[in-house]
């Protein structure tokens, strides 16, 4: 599949008002999303913020930052966490890069078998530059830690698994 092919069908998203395309021709699968942030400032209304459509197959910045400084908690998303056979499943609520540290010669800030409370900070997603901390939505255990440190996470994602 050419570029011509993968901009039309973005086109087709935006004329359509889509959100997410899944396309499989002559045996080549692409999958375009395209994610919408809601911003808010104080005394004024919501503004949504249209990013542009991409491929799921992107790569992650070959940079990363020396020292990350949460700037604010993230929201948390709806349906990020799923109960299945009493482990619960932290998905992301949002499209970043994951930190799973303050720093790189930082420790991180969970491992696996670490009782945390809620509100506990499990994380950091970088979303548009904008360091955004993840906290527990409840107490409990660290049974599995998903993702890796710097690894590009989408919505959805699971990230931590709690019991």
């Amino acid at each position: 599949m050419d570029l011509q092919a993968v901009k039309e069908l973005a086109q087709l998203m935006e004329d359509k008002a889509l959100t997410e395309l899944d396309v499989e021709i002559d045996g080549q699968h692409v999958v375009l999303k395209k994610e919408v942030q809601v911003v808010s400032a104080p005394a004024a209304p919501q503004i949504s913020i249209p990013v542009p459509a991409a491929l799921s197959t992107a790569t992650p910045a070959a940079e990363t930052p020396a020292e990350p400084a949460p700037q604010q908690a993230a929201p948390a998303a709806k349906d990020s966490v799923v109960d299945f056979n009493n482990i619960t499943e932290i998905k992301s609520p949002m499209v970043g890069t994951a930190y799973l540290a303050p720093s790189p010669e930082e420790e991180p800030y969970v491992k696996v078998g670490d009782h945390v409370q809620k509100g506990q900070v499990l994380c950091i997603i970088e979303a548009m530059k904008l360091m955004n901390e993840f906290t527990s939505p409840q107490a409990g255990e660290i049974v599995d830690i998903c993702v890796e440190d710097g690894q590009l996470v989408e919505y959805g994602q699971c990230l931590f698994k709690i019991v």
